[in-house]
């Protein structure tokens, strides 16, 4: 039987190879090297918790908001560099996709699998910050799994969409770059969602509709806290609960199908 050749050993190996360049390549130059895979995502961390829990006084209601705003900080810079890289990558190895012949997703792909590594490292990071915090181990934090997996579906098919558009249309990125700016303060990043509850029930419901809040705060729940909000212990009807699921799968497979048909003319375009 003929191997598909998304699962093929080829495939697998040149995205393996990508993906280790891609890595190498993002701290090359620089003086503390891997160590800003750590370094941003805590720094960012910093700033917010100073500003907003030390001199706003927000969050204090929150069991272990420290660990609860980096955990936040953490995904949203994996939900930003994951699109922004996979938006950008086509144009980047463009020199590559003229010189060789094979499946321009692996581009993508490698380019959100450097983003999951620095995840990863990321996140044993917030355990370890978690425990130190006192908050106690849990079979929960398994639950953690999926919720990364969607938001990496959703930052694939957002990265297959529009990466597929801004090889013609350049302006893609700017854009991206001003939603991405906007989209931070309408996730409950900075602020829990109780404060928002608290004023408008309904505006809470929308925001948690979002599917990178849902999958935040999801995580939040899992990993800190079960007093956390989510779209789940919060929003009783069971059909408006799957709106962030179909979301989604709604942008993934609109970005494989667009990626699928604009591929063909990514070699003469870049």
């Amino acid at each position: 039987m003929k191997i598909p050749r998304v699962l093929n050993r080829k495939n697998r190996i040149l995205l393996k190879e990508l993906t280790k360049t891609d890595f190498k390549l993002r701290y090359q130059g620089s003086v503390l090297g891997y160590l800003w895979a750590l370094l941003r995502p805590l720094m960012m961390f910093a700033i917010l918790y100073i500003v907003f829990s030390k001199l706003l006084r927000i969050g204090n209601d929150i069991p272990h908001y420290p660990v609860y705003l980096l955990c936040g900080t953490t995904l949203w810079s994996f939900f930003t560099e994951c699109t922004s890289q996979g938006i950008q990558a086509i144009i980047v190895r463009g020199d590559l996709l003229r010189k060789i012949s094979f499946p321009k997703y692996i581009v993508v792909v490698s380019s959100q699998l450097t983003a999951l590594i620095n995840l990863g490292i990321n996140l044993i990071v917030v355990v370890v910050f978690a425990l130190i915090n006192g908050v106690a181990p849990s079979w929960s934090w398994f639950l953690v799994i999926p919720a990364v997996l969607e938001l990496y579906l959703l930052s694939l098919g957002i990265a297959f969409l529009l990466g597929s558009i801004n090889v013609k249309y350049r302006d893609i990125t700017s854009i991206w770059d001003v939603l991405v700016q906007a989209l931070f303060y309408a996730v409950p990043i900075i602020y829990p969602i109780s404060m928002v509850a608290g004023t408008s029930a309904l505006a809470a419901k929308i925001i948690l509709l979002n599917p990178i809040a849902q999958a935040i705060q999801d995580i939040r729940f899992n990993l800190i806290t079960p007093e956390t909000i989510t779209t789940w212990n919060y929003i009783n009807n069971p059909f408006i609960v799957i709106i962030p699921i179909l979301f989604v799968l709604i942008i993934l497979i609109a970005g494989a199908i667009t990626f699928r048909k604009k591929s063909k003319f990514f070699a003469e375009e870049v």
